[in-house]
This record gives structure tokens, sequence and C-alpha cells, in this order.
């Protein structure tokens, strides 16, 4: 009895629990307790801010109705990104109109006002808007601005979204009914893509108030007293902008006349031209530039006197003038504007490249336009050909200035500056050039070469000199090394001048031909005033400075001169051979002198010298020379003599300087840096030849020892001795005779294997 009793409590007890959770003030179940905010203040003052917040947890109240927040594409339906991103800038455009009653008048009962309705679908705002009419009388503009607009009752605790919208459809904005009508394309495409079935568009409706104003005003006679020419749009349209073109008026055929230039602008606001001239300096002509005053350029001008009066935009009718004292005179303009003298004008139709016009009794060409008329009439009547008109004369016959004769007095230049004004003017040289090519520094820009007189006398026979061409001035001199017993007496043979070209006339008007540096290369001939000197050799600035400028000197031109021995490739195994063949001891070097003889014997004459000199400088042998340090430092004192450079206590101190740890020792580099800073007058190689021989194991030098040797006032040494092996040597740099042999040993199988691909074996 007691178990059953139990049992039959729980059953009836589980029920009584459910229910307990639904009694009023139960919280059995539920996880959200917050409150809304239904108080505040507004303005200072404690009322009821809304009555719409949902109850305890956002339940809703009972009997409570909220309006929904979401547009009719909820959260999480569709694509991952929210409406106001993947609708953004898109909207909707419907055309609708709305009846408008019109009380207490006579000619209309009602008026139909055309609107734009924006449907935004970013966020299912809706912005409505009233196209402006002129002289309407109606505020139009935003009719509705731009938001969320409910339903009518009693749905007006919904919204309009995209769904409420189609064509021949009523919508009511509070109160409203707008009608719509049609719609723009892309809302058409976008309603079908949402499955909105499209109703035919209507046509839009006539508003009879403006019918019967339209039709009113047709009757009206327009032709009053006081008509107005409306030209306000055009001016606004074309204000500023002007097609300019340059003409050309030809009175050359007149007496005094002459060929004038011009600029005509042709307004585009009023049709006007204004044409101005281009003076040139000191034409002689008077300052006003103005050639026609802005107005309307007749085409037939000039077209006679007309009376006062006769040349009017309006005919004035006096019709009731004088009929009765108590009646006010009235006026009437000639509607058929009889007796009106009929004018033609040039329009930008007339004007064109090419096209002459009239201006009054003138003849004037159109040569050319500026950028913006080819664009405007390209753009307006399609030309695209502007073909220019040369408005410059034709070229007056050149007559040529004739000078007299070189009177042989002074210079030629002298001379013809003489003959150029009344006030002689002396000759400007090419300072340009000069200040360019001049020596300074180790740079001589001098060309020295080694030449041999030719002569049939015996006793001149052997003499050799020294020509020396100086590129800042175009001059050269000539000068014969000193040699003992040989019964001359040596020294200066020509002084530093110009020299003419042989077989010139002396006394004419032109100016002579002078010597250039590009005539002067080993293995040529050159007639100094009579003598002829065969160029041998040349020193090294010489042949390195001819090297660089391939361009004046196309024989130092390695390549031309190798393309002459690739033309004999098909002997090429026999080229080889006869190598070979003068390499009795296989040393794989030959003598300059039989390195030659075999390459004139290949081309067959067709290498002069100054190749065969190119071609050996490439592949000689290089000669390692090891002068003595007092031969050294006796070079350097006679440099410091001849440009008298005495500062070496500038050196010391800029070396004590230096030196921050007072070692007395500086880096070799730095040594060498601060002479180049001090422009100390030494070539590269005597530096780094002096440099190396007071350079320690750690490739320092002892400044101070290093720059008194040098100092030749304090440490003087005596006069250059050249040593026996040093001979050849200071022939070379112009000291004694010149050594007629440029390079004493060539690398002949690199010279085989690079134009004839050939190697040795």
């Amino acid at each position: 009895m007691l178990q059953k009793r139990n049992i039959a409590m729980k059953v009836y007890s589980y029920p009584s629990f459910i229910q307990a959770q639904f009694l009023p003030g139960s919280l059995l179940g539920k996880e959200k307790f917050h409150k809304s905010q239904h108080w505040g203040f507004c303005n200072n003052v404690r009322m009821l801010v809304s009555d719409e917040k949902p109850g305890i947890g956002g339940d809703p109240l009972p009997g409570q109705k909220i309006k929904p927040k979401n547009t009719v594409f909820p959260k999480g339906d569709g694509a991952d990104a929210p409406s106001w991103a993947a609708f953004d800038k898109q909207v909707l455009s419907f055309d609708a109109y709305l009846e408008d009653e019109v009380p207490d008048k006579r000619q209309e009962k009602y008026r139909i006002r055309y609107f734009k309705i924006y449907f935004y679908l970013e966020d299912d705002t809706i912005q409505v808007n009233e196209p402006e009419v002129l002289n309407s009388g109606l505020p139009q503009g935003t009719s509705i601005k731009r938001h969320r607009i409910t339903l009518p009752p009693p749905d007006e605790d919904q919204f309009y979204n995209v769904f409420h919208f189609n064509i021949n459809t009523d919508v009511v904005f509070y109160g409203r009914t707008f009608r719509i009508y049609d719609c723009d394309k892309f809302t058409k495409n976008f309603l079908k893509k949402i499955g909105i079935k499209l109703n035919p568009p209507l046509p839009r409706p006539v508003d009879p108030y403006m019918k019967m104003r339209r039709e009113t005003l047709e009757f009206v006679d327009p032709f009053r007293p006081y008509q107005s020419f409306d030209t306000l749009k055009r001016f606004l349209q074309f204000d500023g902008k002007v097609l300019r073109f340059f003409c050309l008026w030809d009175d050359s055929h007149s007496l005094f006349g002459d060929r004038r230039e011009l600029v005509l602008h042709y307004f585009l606001s009023d049709d006007t031209i204004e044409i101005r001239e281009l003076l040139s300096l000191n034409s002689g002509r008077d300052a006003t530039s103005s050639f026609l005053r802005r107005s309307k350029l007749p085409k037939y001008g000039p077209p006679g006197i007309f009376q006062p009066g006769q040349i009017t935009d309006r005919a004035v009718l006096n019709v009731y003038g004088g009929l009765s004292e108590w009646r006010a005179d009235g006026y009437l303009l000639d509607k058929y504007q009889l007796g009106k003298v009929e004018q033609e004008f040039y329009t930008d139709r007339d004007l064109k490249i090419g096209a002459t016009i009239n201006v009054w009794g003138r003849t004037v060409l159109l040569c050319d336009c500026d950028e913006f008329t080819k664009t405007y009439y390209r753009t307006k009547y399609g030309v695209d050909d502007f073909t220019a008109i040369s408005c410059k004369p034709p070229p007056l016959p050149k007559i040529e200035r004739k000078y007299p004769p070189y009177t042989g007095f002074g210079s030629e230049e002298d001379s013809f500056r003489s003959c150029i004004g009344l006030k002689p003017t002396p000759h400007r040289r090419n300072f340009k050039k000069f200040m360019e090519l001049d020596s300074y520094g180790n740079i001589s820009n001098t060309l020295r070469y080694f030449a041999k007189l030719v002569t049939e006398k015996c006793a001149d026979f052997d003499r050799m000199f020294v020509i020396a061409f100086y590129l800042s001035d175009d001059t050269l001199s000539v000068f014969e090394p000193i040699e003992r017993n040989s019964g001359n007496a040596g020294g200066m043979f020509l002084k530093r001048s110009r020299v003419k070209k042989p077989g010139q006339e002396v006394f004419r008007s032109e100016f002579s031909e002078y010597i250039k540096a590009e005539e002067l290369y080993i293995g040529n001939t050159v007639n100094v005033n009579g003598y002829l000197f065969h160029l041998l050799n040349a020193d090294e600035y010489t042949l390195k400075y001819m090297e660089n400028n391939t361009d004046k000197f196309p024989y130092s031109n390695f390549e031309l001169a190798i393309q002459k021995l690739k033309e004999e490739k098909s002997k090429s195994r026999e080229i080889k051979q006869i190598f070979s063949a003068a390499d009795h001891n296989h040393t794989k070097v030959l003598p300059f002198n039989t390195f030659r003889e075999i390459l004139i014997n290949i081309t067959r004459g067709k290498l002069i010298e100054q190749e065969l000199i190119t071609i050996a400088r490439r592949y000689q042998v290089p000669v390692i020379m090891d002068p003595d340090i007092t031969y050294l430092i006796a070079q350097a004192h006679e440099k410091f003599k001849k440009n008298m450079y005495e500062n070496f206590d500038v050196f010391i101190h800029n070396c004590v300087y230096e030196d921050r740890q007072k070692k007395g020792v500086l880096p070799t580099k730095d040594i060498k840096r601060m002479c180049k800073s001090c422009r100390l007058p030494l070539s590269d190689d005597l530096l780094d030849s002096l440099l190396s021989r007071f350079e320690d194991k750690e490739q320092q030098i002892d400044y101070g020892i290093f720059f008194s040797v040098l100092n030749w006032r304090m440490n003087p040494t005596p006069e250059i001795q050249s040593p026996p092996y040093l001979k050849e040597k200071c022939e070379d740099i112009w000291t004694g005779m010149p050594s007629p042999i440029p390079v004493k040993f060539i690398r002949y199988l690199d010279f085989l294997e690079d134009v004839y691909g050939l190697q040795d074996n």
C-alpha cells in the first residue's frame, strides 16, 4: 500500500513540476535576466524614453509588437558579406507621378506632378525627389528625405522592402499615393533576378495645366516692341573659347608694301572676329598691333554706306500714333521685316587652313591654327587635314660677299678682321678648345713624333727630328736633337706656329688650310714649309691618345687593322708555319722587325706602319725596368724645379695631423691620396715607384723621411746621369735620341689564336 501510494504521488507530482515553470514570477529554465531601460532623462526631465523596448531578458511584453530591424534578407542568408557591403552604391530608380488636387481654381482641378523614387538596397531606405520645372511656382527638389518608410495602417509595424515595388502599382508614403509607371534598366534587371514579375510600363500622363499653358503660349505673338534676344546660353557655353588662326596678308604687289603676318581670333560666344598683327623687332611700324577691332566680319565688304537706322536688329512700326488724344501711342515690330538689308557674315564654318577671307577689301590667307582650334574642328566637323602653310616669304637670293685677298701683312685672320667693319677688331681665338686641350698636370695634350728628313743631299740624309703638335691651337714645332760631331748645329728647327698645307695660293680671299692632327700618323710623310719629314715613331702618350680617339685616327683602330688580316684566313695554316719557322728557338715570341715583315708579306702591303704598331702594341711582351732610387729622386727634383713646387712643409703638417697615434708613419694609400689632392707634379708611374721604395713590410711610409728627400731645396741631387742599362728607356722618353723600334718582342701565338683561331699543339 505504501509503495503504491508513493508511486501515485510521483505520477501526480511530475505534471505539477512542469506547470510550476510557467507560474507567474517563476524563473525556472531562463538564462537572460537583464531589464530594458524604459525611463530616462530628456532635457533634464524624467520621462518614458521608449515604449517599444522588450521586457526581462529581451522577451516582448504581452500584446507588444516590435518593429523588425532587419531587411527582407536577414543576416546569415545568402552571401557572407553584409547588405551594406553587398549592395553598396546600388539604387533602384522608379518613375512615378502624383495627382495633386487644386481647389478653388477654375482652370484646373488637379495637377500631375512627376517624382523619382530611389530605393537604396543596402539599408532599405527610400528617397523621393521631384525634378524642378521652370516657373512652376511649387517647392520642388527633395520631397521625402532618405529614411525607412513604414507601410500604411494596419501594417505600420513593418517597413517597405524591395518586394513592395513594381511597375503599374501604387505606393503610399505618409498618406500620399504615388503611381509607378516605369523604371530604369538596372532596376528591371535586378527585380527580374530576385524573381519579381514586372508589369508592362505605362505611358507618362500629361499634366492638363501644362498642356493648356503650352497651347496658350503658341498662340501668343512674340513680336513685341521690346523683344529680347537670349544670348546668355551661348555666352555661358562658349565664353573664353576662342579659335586662333595664323594668317598672312601679302601686300608686296603694292607700292612700299610687304608681307604682313597676322593672328585671327574668332570668338565662339558671339561670332565676332578680331585680327592682330605680329610685329617683329625693328620693323619700323607703329607699336599698335590691332589690325581689325572685334566685330562681325561681312563676307562681301566693304558693302557701302548705309543710312542711319538702316542696319538694325528690329524694325518698329508706328501703328496707333496720333489717332486720338486720349489713346496712347502704340508700337509693333515688323513681323515680316520688310526692307531689311541682308548681310552675310563669316562663321566658323567658313574658316579653314588654306582658305582666303575678305577683310574689308584685303585678301588674307589662313596658314595655320593652334591645337584648340584643331580639336574643335576635328570634333564638330570631322576635319583631319591640318597641313600648315608657311607664312615666311621665299628666301631672297643670297649675295655672296667678296673679300679682298690677303695682303701678306700679319696673319690671315687679322687681315680678314680689317675687312669686316670700319673699326677693326682682333681675331677671337677658340678659347674653349684652348682650355680643354691645354697642358695641365701630367696631361700634356702634345703629340710628339720621331721623324726623318727626306732629302737627296748626302749630308742631310741621316738627320733625325722630333715633331711636336699642340692640340690646344693646332700649332707645330720641329726640334733636332743635338748630336756631337755630326756637322749640324741642332736645336730648334722650326718654332711653334701653324703650318700651311703645300700647293695653296698665298694671296687669296679664302683662308688657307693648315696641317691637322689627323694627318700625323706613323708612316706618313709631312710637308713642313717645303721640308719633307717621314714619321717613324711616336712617344707613349701619342700612341695612347691615337688609340683612345680612333674616330680621328682610324689607323690606330685595332679592329679595322685586324679585319685586313682576317681577309687572309684561308691561308691560316701557311701563316702559322711561317711564324713557327721564324721562331727558331721556340721562345713563342718574335722580334718586332721579323713580325712586321711577316705581316707585310701576308697582307701584300695593305697595312701601313701605324696599323702594324697598333697590332704589335696589343701583343707586346711587357718590359720590366727597375730604375735606381737615386735616378727616381733626380727625376722628381727635375719635375719640381720646372714647376717651382716648394710646398713640402704643408705635406708634413698634414701628415702630422693625420697621424693621430704619433708613430711617424702613415699608410701608403693615405700618402698617395694626399699627393694627389695637393696636385704633386709627378706622373702616376713615377709616384708609385717612389712610394714603393720607401714602403715597409706593413705598407707604411715614414712621411718625415719621404718628404725631406723630395724637398729639392733642402736636399738637392746632382743632374740626371743615365746609367747604361737605362739608355734605351731614356731614349723612349725623348731625353736623347728616340728609338725607332716601338716594341721589342711580340707574343705571336696569342696573335694567331685571336685572329685565325689557331692554337699551339
